[in-house]
């Protein structure tokens, strides 16, 4: 399945609110006006995921926060299409988002649900490491989050080899 990365644009939103109903539907999904709220910051990056035909198949976003003397991000969301899951559709989005971090440089933090076995496999398969527990994050669910950080690249243990989408670091 060939899949193709683009910047996500408002005629998305629909397309991401309804994956949203599908793959979190007992904690609070998003809804179109904070998709529009998101896209809309200055300092964020929302791409989406299509296949050969253009069909939407997933989603993700990431804040670039700091300034150039300490730049951090934080990973908002990753869905993909539950039809698509395990395709590796998750791990195109997830590195696409690590690389724009990585061209400015710092941590990457995000949360992931704690019975979200595959999404933290993944990210520790990317570098990075559960440094606390936030509980009843999610609501209205009331499920655990971790919080897990992958230091800037610079910092990255021996054996941990973040990637870009093309497979290279810039």
């Amino acid at each position: 399945m060939g899949i193709r990365i683009e910047p996500m644009a408002p005629a998305d939103i629909a397309g991401c609110v309804e994956l949203e109903q599908l793959l979190f539907p007992e904690d609070d999904p998003w809804q179109a006006v904070s998709f529009h709220s998101e896209l809309s910051a200055r300092y964020n990056r929302y791409i989406t995921a299509r296949d050969e035909s253009g069909r939407m198949v997933g989603y993700a976003g990431i804040a670039l926060l700091g300034d150039a003397e300490h730049p951090e991000a934080e990973v908002h969301t990753i869905g993909v299409d539950p039809a698509c899951h395990r395709a590796g559709i998750g791990t195109i989005l997830l590195e696409a988002l690590l690389a724009e971090a990585g061209r400015r440089g710092g941590p990457v933090f995000l949360e992931v649900r704690t019975d979200n076995a595959p999404a933290i496999a993944l990210y520790a398969k990317h570098g990075f490491h559960i440094i606390g527990l936030r509980k009843n994050y999610y609501h209205p669910s009331g499920a655990d989050a971790y919080t897990m950080r992958r230091p800037a690249l610079e910092d990255v243990p021996a054996g941990v080899v973040p990637r870009t989408p093309d497979g290279v670091l810039s």
